[in-house]
């Protein structure tokens, strides 16, 4: 048998082929982006891989090549002996490393001698990226988009959600970027993922869902956090969406910011922190008063005055702005942040997009 080179591009079509998609890399690398659905075989781990990398700076290519074989042959036995041993004759791997195809290389090789019809990606990880990024200029263009607007705290996030399901199909840009998108969003605990986890994210989503119908989106701002939306998805969701406004009562929306911003509610110096960041637009005063309110355990408070000062008339100034559609924005009122009044409106959401595609009628 032979190992099978196949372009990034074809890749980027036949992922689903592959029973298992084996990154070799580091960890490390693995951990700033990967093959959608891919697992870490490493046949290096970080620290290997640095002291490789500096012997062929400070010795050899010779040499660093005869340390990085002994510790690649080593790794791979263990490889085989764990991951490979109840492996069926027709198990399909897809190998792939980051360029220059040594590493995938040797694992692909001691499969094929082994009996398996192996792949490896032509290029690597390199080329699938760059074939990845040309399709995400065309890909998000296919699809009619649905975008949900609403000031902070409406429950546009949790509408999406109910969406989902309902049966929908949804584009949660918040939920793979881990941020909501405000001064005030990052989750807890949880780092945002690279720029290349999130445009690859964006499209294995985009990829599976059906262009023949509707998808929900969030009325997103060009950067979610310190992440970039694609450049093609935000430019067809701003000229092309269908705009679904969202209402709630104000103390409904206190409510339900107080329930999403807990964890910020538990530690007043850090909310206190990151309310700095308002200094330039709100003035040096006016933080410092949200901060007292804050640390006087005053959150509803602090809340309601961000909405009305500050997030509100931001959020209508960019919507008017940015999102052609709003102006003749469908209206949808909800009364409160609860999985009750969620699950209504998604149904009658997703029964009116549906009856809309039905008939022929934009959705």
């Amino acid at each position: 048998m032979t190992v099978t080179a196949l372009p990034a591009d074809q890749v980027l079509r036949r992922l689903g082929e592959f029973d298992t998609i084996i990154d070799v890399r580091s960890p490390a690398e693995y951990t700033d982006d990967h093959l959608p659905g891919a697992e870490n075989w490493p046949v290096l781990d970080d620290e290997e891989r640095r002291d490789v990398g500096a012997a062929y700076k400070m010795e050899s290519a010779f040499d660093a090549r005869k340390r990085g074989a002994a510790l690649v042959a080593h790794r791979i036995g263990d490889h085989l002996a764990a991951r490979v041993r109840d492996r069926t004759h027709d198990w399909r791997p897809l190998v792939y490393c980051w360029r220059g195809g040594k590493r995938s290389g040797t694992l692909a090789w001691f499969l094929d001698q082994i009996g398996y019809r192996t792949h490896v990606v032509d290029g690597g990880y390199k080329a699938f990226r760059a074939a990845l990024l040309a399709d995400l200029d065309d890909l998000p263009r296919r699809f009619d988009y649905c975008v949900i607007c609403g000031r902070t705290g409406s429950g546009k996030t949790r509408l999406l959600e109910a969406l989902s399901h309902a049966g929908a199909q949804v584009l949660d840009l918040e939920q793979l970027a881990r941020h909501r998108g405000s001064v005030l969003g990052a989750w807890p605990d949880q780092p945002q993922p690279s720029q290349k986890a999130l445009d690859s994210a964006v499209w294995q989503t985009l990829s599976q869902l059906d262009a023949a119908r509707p998808v929900f989106v969030e009325s997103e701002s060009k950067k979610i956090g310190n992440l970039r939306v694609p450049e093609a998805l935000i430019e067809t969701m701003r000229t092309r969406g269908r705009c679904i406004a969202i209402e709630m009562p104000d103390a409904k929306r206190v409510e339900l910011l107080l329930e999403d911003y807990h964890h910020l509610t538990t530690d007043a110096d850090a909310f206190c922190s990151l309310l700095d960041a308002l200094v330039d637009l709100r003035g040096r005063e006016q933080v410092r008063v949200w901060q007292a309110q804050g640390r006087a355990g005053r959150f509803a408070d602090v809340f309601l005055d961000l909405m009305h000062r500050h997030y509100d008339p931001i959020y209508l100034r960019s919507m008017q702005r940015n999102f052609a559609g709003f102006a003749t924005a469908s209206r949808l009122t909800l009364a409160n942040g609860g999985a009750a009044a969620l699950a209504t409106a998604a149904a009658s959401l997703r029964a009116e997009r549906d009856a809309a595609l039905t008939a022929g009628l934009p959705t």
